[in-house]
């Protein structure tokens, strides 16, 4: 923190570099000419026309737009020694972990939005920019990131962080929706999510639990926290409740152990949104370790559980890329990364979501054939699941019930050397 300070007697270029130019990054570029010292060198994208009209959608201004370069290749970036950080927001994992291979082995540090590659290859990519000392990070804006930085306030200051986690809008029967029935169930009109350039696939996995299963799974390969064994539990929670609530069972919570990640509804069993809820955002619940502690919760107002033992500390937003730009700056003047993988605890399992037939295509996150769920890493490999960020495009092998555990025999899978030597360095940190 206290970035902005260091920002003001600052006075270098700091070229960035785009690969993949959809939602968050709009939001970003519309931030982006109030942005000190930010410069937009490079743009990469697999549809050029529709990534410049995001840009001009997002207000960039016309001198930026005419000096930004823009590519169909990766090359654009790699060969560019004048770009210092670079920006991978594809939100397709396969893409995303040769991208980012790619974009460390040429000296760039790099930020992640694409958190579908950080669950599925995280470890190693984030052990690869240490090797080629550059900083990989996790995107500020995005939960993941949001989370940890309060898991962090918490561990600094002498707290046990018992849990952490986000709220979101969660209903069981959400499960299996599709991109055909998401704007019913996000609660917004169709026309105006499409205006808006929001893609039905993506928004769907915060539906369905995809989007949270991936990324309760990056937070947890980030922090001392574990997946919890039997799922994320979605319970209904108001703001005022999270401290009594998002602890342990022994005293009075949901947790099955201490340690553990969680995700929170904004709806009851009868879908209706509950007040002071915490959709948008992100909280954490820490421990009094004393008796003056405790006294102290007490004594300046603090929302705690009954025992006055617990309490927390929830951000109520997440302004996704619009504030991204803190990331750029931590990496620029700190050389810190908002939150990168450190451990390989946890994987995202892909379930089948309908009964699948031989020779059907997986459409992958918020698709219409599968979907996702948090497991543990020892699981992951002696399952030897397919992961969800690797199953969009593969075809089915043999009939799969719907519900299923898939894993990697039952596709046609015949990933790039890249991947392959990603998953098997992860799978051998586990002993």
């Amino acid at each position: 923190m206290y970035l902005f300070s260091k920002l003001i007697k600052s006075h270098s270029d700091i070229n960035v570099a785009i690969i993949g130019c959809g939602k968050f990054i709009s939001m970003f570029l519309s931030q982006s000419q109030y942005l000190k010292n930010i410069v937009i060198n490079t743009i990469v994208d697999i549809n050029i026309k529709k990534a410049k009209s995001n840009c001009f959608n997002s207000c960039l201004e016309k001198n930026v737009f005419s000096s930004t370069v823009f590519s169909e290749d990766i090359n654009a970036i790699i060969k560019n020694k004048n770009i210092d950080i670079v920006i991978e927001a594809t939100g397709n994992a396969k893409a995303g972990i040769l991208n980012a291979s790619k974009i460390i082995k040429s000296n760039k540090h790099i930020i992640m939005v694409n958190v579908e590659a950080d669950t599925v290859a995280g470890k190693y990519l984030s052990d690869l920019a240490k090797k080629y000392n550059v900083v990989y990070s996790m995107a500020y804006g995005d939960q993941p990131s949001l989370i940890l930085e309060q898991i962090e306030w918490g561990l600094i200051n002498g707290f046990d962080v018992i849990s952490a986690g986000k709220g979101t809008k969660y209903h069981p029967s959400y499960k299996y929706s599709t991109p055909e029935t998401v704007w019913k169930y996000y609660g917004i009109k169709k026309k105006t999510a499409l205006s808006a350039g929001m893609n039905p696939k993506m928004f769907n996995s915060f539906i369905t639990g995809d989007k949270s299963s991936i990324e309760m799974v990056a937070v947890v390969n980030a922090s001392h926290l574990n997946f919890p064994e039997n799922g994320l539990k979605y319970c209904t929670v108001a703001i005022d409740a999270i401290p009594k609530t998002l602890i342990p069972k022994k005293n009075g919570g949901i947790l099955e152990k201490p340690y553990q990640v969680e995700v929170i509804s904004s709806i009851n069993s009868n879908k209706e949104t509950i007040k002071d809820n915490l959709r948008w955002g992100v909280f954490v619940v820490i421990e009094a370790r004393n008796q003056y502690v405790k006294d102290c919760f007490s004594q300046y107002g603090i929302t705690t559980d009954s025992s006055g033992r617990y309490s927390a500390l929830w951000r109520p937003y997440h302004y996704i890329g619009l504030e991204l730009g803190q990331s750029i700056y931590s990496i620029a003047l700190n050389k810190q990364p908002t939150g990168h993988t450190k451990f390989y605890k946890a994987d995202v399992a892909t379930i089948a979501k309908k009964n699948l037939k031989k020779g059907e295509k997986l459409d992958g996150e918020g698709g219409f054939t599968v979907r996702g769920e948090g497991i543990t890493a020892e699981l992951s490999k002696k399952k030897n699941i397919l992961p969800l960020g690797l199953s969009d495009g593969l075809i089915v092998k043999k009939n799969i019930k719907k519900n299923d555990l898939i894993t990697l025999d039952m596709v046609d899978a015949n990933f790039p050397e890249e991947i392959r030597i990603a998953r098997d360095y992860q799978y051998s940190l586990i002993q």
